[in-house]
């Protein structure tokens, strides 16, 4: 790679992570490419050259928050062997990561939910595929878990999965919502219980 191609590439990273800082405080919709331009230093149309539209802005950091969220949740648990010691690794991972990203900047997968769940459109559908793919990966490791005999054999994986999601998004309200600074402690206690009533 010639220098000014990793130049280039350096400072496309830099526009798509001040876009996810400020979509992750504004939300999706308060994304403009003027916003990104002056947050950085550059002008308009060199963010516009190396990222296009608005609209290709805020899919880039749908799918940059994604990538940041299964490399710290769920690429590191593949170290672990299959069945309970992968899953219980994600969830806890998952609980760190409310607790000391999400919890100070918002949690895209949440809000731009909330923001986008009446509107039709590709932003919509990129966000809705993003999390279906993280809820399969989380779903695979449950049946994995199942599998393993670490589960009870009759456990439903997509219940399960719903609880979990149900668990972090709760995480976030008490982090953010009521400062609850004993919120990830309650997660993990919460997460131990549910355990509990799923293994085998």
């Amino acid at each position: 790679m010639d220098a000014k191609t990793q130049k280039s590439e350096l400072t496309r990273a830099a526009i798509v992570g001040a876009a996810l800082d400020l979509a992750s405080a504004q939300g999706l919709e308060a994304l403009s490419l003027q916003a990104v331009a002056d947050r950085i230093g550059l002008s308009k149309s060199g963010v516009f050259s190396r990222v296009g539209s608005r609209e290709a802005l805020q899919k880039a950091v749908i799918e940059e928050y994604g990538r940041r969220f299964l490399a710290d949740v769920f690429v590191p648990a593949m170290q672990k062997p299959k069945g309970l010691p992968r899953l219980d690794d994600i969830v806890q991972r998952w609980i760190v990561r409310m607790r000391d990203v999400e919890a100070h900047t918002g949690c895209l997968f949440t809000a731009g939910a909330f923001e986008l769940d009446d509107r039709e459109g590709e932003l919509r559908e990129l966000l809705h595929s993003e999390v279906l793919r993280w809820r399969a990966a989380l779903r695979r490791t449950v049946m994995q878990a199942v599998e393993s005999g670490d589960l009870k054999a009759d456990t439903d994986a997509e219940q399960l999965v719903a609880e979990l999601s149900g668990l972090a998004i709760g995480l976030l309200h008490d982090a953010r919502f009521l400062r609850d600074a004993r919120a990830s402690e309650r997660a993990v206690a919460s997460w131990q219980r549910m355990l509990q009533s799923y293994r085998a």
